[in-house]
């Protein structure tokens, strides 16, 4: 009913509202929202001087004994409530009508739901100790929350500042930081985050809560800690190297709770005996470090010692210094793969149940016996392009999903046909179907590192809707025009298609056949079954389209780069396993030229679609923007630079991609990784949004240097993709006499859809992330270091704390913290033989190195951008430092390095690296690699370069051919403004025409 929502707004926050209400918009539940306060025999005015509560259970009651009596009597109802006043005053009032408690209806409705009643027992358990606690302590933890109208016009004058809880995980306990939330930043003319120092600050706000901040006096200000701690990684934040003091304030509210379920352990068999005897209230530690240990009620603490454990926040009040919860439900045994794996899924809050029957009811049959097969009624609607084109795709190897392939031609005129073909998903997935419904709520296929959950059922996303090579499949195809010379786009047009590909190719074997290596042809399925004669000719096209589709990219790629599209450094680590599902390596990804061929097509698709769907539906098109980055976000990677004699100019996406192409040590090929990878670091996320919801000069995606831009490219593992591509098929029929706009989104509604899919998105990323950290730690976890090869690889220095270094593994894409100065306040030394001990000292950071002295003045120091070794080894957490004693050699600038495992019974293990010796670690794998991904940037960036020139050659000459005509007609040249001509007379003054002369 209305009032019932209301009343969950009122009692429990918008949050709560929220999902209640997303609930019932679900079709899968069946709800109806009966607007009980706009019936006329239902609704109730609220008498003087009665309460919220008494008003919404009175009209709740009310409206079930008329929905009864509408009903002639033939269908009971039930009224759910916890009121025990509501229960006594109209429990036995109306006959047909019961009220009762929560308890009560599970007892007489759902008696063998047994897992439920556990649930509910639990949490009237919290409740009860709860209510029992706040009638003892009267003394409080922490303050109280100032109302919420007090807020509100706090956060209107500028006293309280609005923002979301950012704990930060490496030091929980002391520092977490508030990131400014709407217009209450601009009005206190802050430029970086507001430090929340110390738990009492907190005042019980927990991470991702939005909240109201007041500012402690300027003298009052902390700074950052800059040292290592123990579970230290890289992380996002302005001014990490620095501790100067910095806006620092504390909590005054909470104005929305985004509490979710979290995954916690049981204290072991000693912790539980020193909490006391009372076994059934326990304090349980969550496995993200950024959460409180919760206080719940259960008699199974025992028995779940051993195990991951779900709970729910119910409540934290001033007078406790825990938040207290309940118990929900057992999600594995702690170490094990599928329980590790199942905690991840729990805490970024990604459901993969099942595909429900009745989805599966709406899928199209397509078995061995009975193929699927196009629809002739369809083929009339549809450009047919089976036996006109050569189309071929190109993706990972073991990629089932394939959403899309490319075309070339050559036309009659000799121009190009360019042609990117993406699977037609919506053909298949009606609007607000049952389908398109879990596909909305799953937002994207989660691909962890040894397993994916997909946003469609397999019959789609693995068969039909996968352009597989050799079958028929329905598409939406996008094609070009392109001049013959320049690339130059001539006409673009968009329609459904009917394609069969010809060739299902994966990355490597495309680069084979770019690279002229025709050994890979044998990996080519497609050409084995054809005679020799044939082949040759199949061979030679299908060459001589991936040899053009690279000219275009590189063009293409040209272009944005002149217009200041970054170039930035990802680590992707792919973790092969063997037949057992045992993990065998972790295999970065090698960068090849093919990968950007692909990726400047896609990119080229979604440009074009975001202009056409906003030139269609300009107040409700989904595109996607990238907003600049924070400028402080840039201070480590300036820093960096300079460590290598490079500067960073960040002003803007052009001068930030400029300088990263200039920082190039040509002796150490990492150097400009690191830097790039630092500069991917400072980003803003990139996220979706509807562009009623902002103004047109907001639209542009900064990493690309596009205007406007979209995902179009991949609808079956994207939600975004397929409504671009109902956009789009809307947008071709506009001309039409059908009515496009019915089945859209309106502004409002696409808009929080586009906050659904980001939330989803980064959820997915995170999982991503996890999932990877968790296998690169089994990977190392039983190896032991000094027999196992594997165990020791090249590193680099790429941040100086104030007790130690953070370095980065290439081979394993590993970032981790390698101490200098070990808990008992000793630091590194080396001896004479090179052996490395540790003594009474001091260290000395500098901003670009650090050096550990010792009392008898013995120094060792460690530089950015130094090579390390290092060796890989369980190391469980609780052994000391003593135990690595005689195992470090270090010697001036570079060192050698120890990567352990650290081990924990709460908390997800991490990497922990350890120094060891001075030399920096090479073997031919390592050489073999670092020499080719330079060889190939740099062939890469040559042609790059080359085509843009070229293409500015030819673009001045036509210029120059205009102008002169038009000075001999009318003596005057022609520009498009004043401004601009005196910008080029400037941009000529600056060249740098000695490197011209040089060259």
């Amino acid at each position: 009913m209305q009032t019932a929502c209301q009343a969950v707004h009122h009692q429990r926050g918008r949050r709560q509202y929220n999902r209640l209400r997303n609930l019932m918009k679900d079709a899968r539940h069946d709800c109806i929202l009966f607007a009980n306060e706009f019936q006329q025999y239902c609704y109730l005015p609220r008498e003087r001087g009665e309460s919220m509560e008494k008003w919404q259970t009175r009209s709740i009651y009310n409206a079930a004994v008329w929905y009864y009596n509408h009903c002639l009597g033939q269908l009971p109802v039930v009224m759910v409530t916890e009121d025990e006043d509501a229960i006594r005053e109209y429990g036995g009032e109306t006959e047909g009508v019961f009220v009762i408690s929560f308890k009560n209806y599970l007892d007489n409705f759902w008696p063998d739901l047994k897992a439920v009643h556990e649930l509910c027992d639990s949490i009237l358990q919290s409740r009860r100790e709860r209510e029992c606690e706040s009638q003892e302590n009267n003394g409080k933890e922490y303050p109280e929350h100032l109302p919420t109208e007090v807020l509100e016009a706090g956060i209107k004058s500028g006293r309280y500042i609005q923002g979301v809880l950012n704990v930060n995980k490496h030091r929980a306990q002391m520092e977490a930081f508030v990131r400014l939330q709407g217009a209450s930043g601009k009005e206190t003319d802050l430029q970086s985050d507001i430090l929340i120092h110390g738990t009492k600050a907190r005042n019980r706000a927990i991470h991702g809560d939005v909240v109201a901040v007041e500012l402690l006096l300027q003298h009052e200000w902390k700074g950052r800690t800059a040292s290592l701690c123990e579970n230290d990684t890289e992380e996002k934040a302005p001014g990490d190297t620095c501790s100067e003091p910095m806006p620092t304030g504390r909590v005054v509210g909470i104005i929305q709770k985004n509490w979710r379920d979290y995954v916690v352990t049981f204290p072991s068999k000693e912790e539980s005996q020193s909490q006391g005897k009372n076994a059934q209230k326990i304090l349980v530690t969550p496995w993200d470090y950024r959460i409180p240990k919760i206080r719940i009620s259960t008699q199974q603490a025992e028995a779940l010692q051993d195990c991951r454990v779900i709970v729910r926040i119910d409540s934290w009040d001033s007078t406790s210094v825990y938040p207290n919860g309940h118990f929900v439900r057992v999600l594995g045994r702690i170490g094990d793969l599928e329980g590790e794996t199942a905690v991840i899924l729990v805490e970024n809050s990604i459901s993969v149940a099942p595909f429900s029957e009745v989805q599966m009811c709406e899928m199209p049959s397509s078995t061995s016996e009975n193929p699927w097969n196009v629809n002739p009624e369809e083929e009339p609607k549809r450009i047919d392009l089976r036996n006109t084109h050569l189309i071929f795709s190109i993706d990972p190897k073991g990629c089932e999903d394939v959403d899309d392939a490319l075309s070339i031609r050559t036309l009659a005129n000799g121009n190009l046909e360019l042609g990117v073909h993406i699977a037609d998903v919506t053909h298949f997935v009606a609007i607000n179907s049952y389908t398109d419904i879990e596909a909305r709520a799953r937002a994207t296929t989660y691909y962890l590192a040894d397993r994916r959950y997909d946003m469609l059922p397999s019959i789609l996303s693995a068969d039909l809707c996968s352009l597989l090579s050799r079958v028929e499949r329905y598409a939406v195809s996008v094609m070009w025009e392109l001049d013959k010379k320049s690339y130059e786009i001539l006409r673009v047009w968009y329609n459904r298609t009917i394609i069969q590909s010809s060739y299902k190719l994966v990355y490597e074997v495309a680069q084979g056949l770019l690279d002229g290596d025709l050994s890979v042809v044998d990996d080519i399925l497609e050409l084995k079954e054809l005679d020799e004669r044939t082949r040759q000719q199949k061979l030679e096209e299908l060459v001589w389209a991936i040899g053009k589709l690279t000219d275009i990219a590189r063009c293409v790629r040209a272009k944005r780069d002149s217009c200041g599209a970054l170039e930035l450094e990802g680590i992707e680590i792919r973790v092969q396993l063997d037949d057992k599902k045992n993990i065998h390596d972790l295999i970065p990804k090698q960068p090849l030229e093919v990968h950007e061929t692909v990726a400047e097509c896609m990119i080229l698709a979604n440009h074009w679609v975001a202009k056409m769907i906003w030139e269609s539906f300009p107040h409700h098109a989904l595109l996607r923007q990238h907003p600049p980055p924070r400028q402080e976000f840039f201070s480590e990677l300036r820093e960096c630079a300079s460590a290598k004699g490079f500067s960073i100019d960040t002003r803007s996406n052009k001068a930030l991609a400029d300088s990263l192409s200039k920082a190039d040590d040509p002796l150490d090929p990492t150097v400009n990784k690191l830097l790039r990878s630092m500069a991917t670091q400072a980003m803003s996320n990139a996220q979706y949004f509807s562009t009623g919801s902002c103004p047109e000069e907001e639209f542009h995606h900064y990493g690309l240097a596009l205007d406007k831009y979209t995902h179009f490219t991949s609808p079956i593992r994207r939600y975004a993709d397929i409504v671009v591509h109902r956009l789009l098929m809307a947008a071709t029929l506009k001309d039409t006499k059908v009515d496009v706009t019915a089945n859209l989104f309106s502004s409002k509604d696409l808009e929080e859809l586009c906050r659904h899919i980001n939330n989803r998105n980064r959820a997915a990323q995170h999982a991503q992330k996890q999932s990877t950290e968790l296998f690169q730690c089994m990977y190392f976890k039983d190896k032991v270091s000094e027999r196992d090869e594997r165990c020791t690889a090249d590193g680099v220095i790429y941040s100086i704390r104030t007790n130690g270094v953070l370095v980065f593994v290439p081979r394993y894409g590993i970032k981790g913290a390698a101490y200098l100065k070990n808990k008992e306040g000793l630091v590194i030394s080396c001896q004479s033989d090179g052996s490395c001990v540790w003594k009474p000292g001091s260290l000395q950071r500098f901003q670009n190195r650090i050096t550990s002295t010792t009392v008898a003045g013995e120094s060792v120091t460690l530089s950015l951008f130094d090579h390390i070794t290092v060796s890989l080894n369980k190391f469980t957490k609780g052994s000391t430092r003593a135990q690595m004693r005689g195992k470090i050699t270090l010697c001036t600038f570079v060192s050698k390095v120890k990567i352990s495992v650290q081990s924990s019974r709460c908390h997800p293990d991490t990497i922990k690296l350890e120094i060891i010796s001075n030399i920096p670690y090479k073997n031919t794998a390592t050489e073999l690699y670092q020499k080719n991904s330079h060889v190939l940037k740099a062939d890469l960036v040559k042609e790059v370069t080359r085509s843009a020139e070229e293409a500015q050659l030819a673009q001045e000459k036509q210029n120059v051919e205009v102008i002169r005509e038009e000075y001999q007609e009318y003596c005057q040249t022609k520009g498009v403004s004043l401004y601009q001509l005196l910008e080029e007379i400037r941009d000529l003054a600056l060249l740098d025409v000695s490197a011209g002369n040089r060259a």
